[in-house]
């Protein structure tokens, strides 16, 4: 079976499920849409809520709430339905946006574009590091929301991919960090709790070489077990089932790593059951398939 280098673990994960769905990163509440028509309004409500609704009415910021909202809204859906190159050209407009919701929105739809197969190398690269710009500058301006921390980290790591192994390896602490801030700020994140139990079967598989530059940078270097990895993936799943593709085929790969032959073929199958929505999926299909021939072979 291949190697997962830590290089490449931070690449792989992160296929949106393209269910429409509401996106669980939506951290705005859709406001109640008020009538037009006042009278009917008035009949519905107490007089402190009408009184409520007076005051609220009269500041003209409520308008620009209201659309600052509905381009989030549209932006998560344009992202529930996998559309990368319309969601980018909508919240590339708010590129300048003190907003962390816009940033680390941009910031992912920066890196998702950059991952298209018709993206060139070039284009790749500029849109890597445009993203992680974008996420830096969430963070900057909202340190509580777990998205940008998310985001941070993941974009952080792609960029390592252009800095070279010790860069890489030498960030490994602080993506570590931010995804465990970003669980602590939402601990029902799955994409969060998956990229960390990724996290953990890098470093278990971690080849000897690149464990003896990490033992250069740190005093004490990073390690991880497959039973660590197990239990985030486990976590993952249970907060919410069958969310990704990618996190049954590393449940049935984990196991595989544990000897637990049954286990492995259980969830490698679910994995090859899954609806092939993405081009991800596909490559999940294949992986899993070559996986459960081994298994049974």
């Amino acid at each position: 079976m291949a190697s997962v280098s830590l290089f490449g673990a931070f690449r792989q994960f992160l296929c949106r499920t393209v269910k429409i769905r509401r996106i669980h990163e939506l951290v705005w509440t859709r406001r109640i849409r008020i009538s037009g028509r006042e009278a009917s309004f008035l009949m519905a409500v107490t007089p402190l809520s009408y009184l409520m609704y007076k005051r609220v009415t009269r500041f003209p910021a409520v308008s620009a709430l209201d659309k600052a909202e509905e381009v989030l809204e549209q932006a998560d859906y344009l992202y529930s339905c996998g559309d990368t190159q319309k969601l980018h050209q909508l919240l590339v407009q708010y590129k300048d946006s003190n907003d962390a919701e816009f940033l680390w929105r941009l910031a992912r739809a920066s890196r998702d574009l950059s991952l298209l197969s018709s993206i060139s190398s070039d284009e790749k690269k500029r849109l890597t590091y445009e993203a992680f710009e974008f996420a830096k500058k969430a963070l900057e301006k909202n340190e509580s929301s777990f998205a940008a921390h998310k985001w941070f980290a993941v974009c952080l790591s792609d960029v390592g991919d252009y800095e070279g192994t010790k860069v890489k390896i030498g960030n490994s602490y602080i993506i570590k960090d931010h995804l465990e801030r970003a669980l602590e700020l939402n601990p029902k994140d799955a994409t969060s709790i998956h990229i960390l139990g990724y996290w953990c079967f890098a470093f278990a598989e971690l080849p000897w070489y690149q464990r003896k530059v990490a033992a250069v940078i740190f005093a004490s270097p990073p390690t991880a077990t497959y039973e660590e990895a197990l239990e985030y993936f486990l976590k993952a799943e249970e907060v919410d089932p069958n969310f990704y593709s990618k996190n049954l085929l590393m449940l049935g790969k984990t196991y595989m790593k544990l000897g637990d032959r049954e286990r492995a073929a259980l969830w490698l199958q679910k994995a090859h059951d899954y609806p092939a929505l993405t081009e991800e999926d596909k490559e999940v299909h294949k992986e899993a398939l070559d996986l459960l021939k081994k298994i049974k072979g």
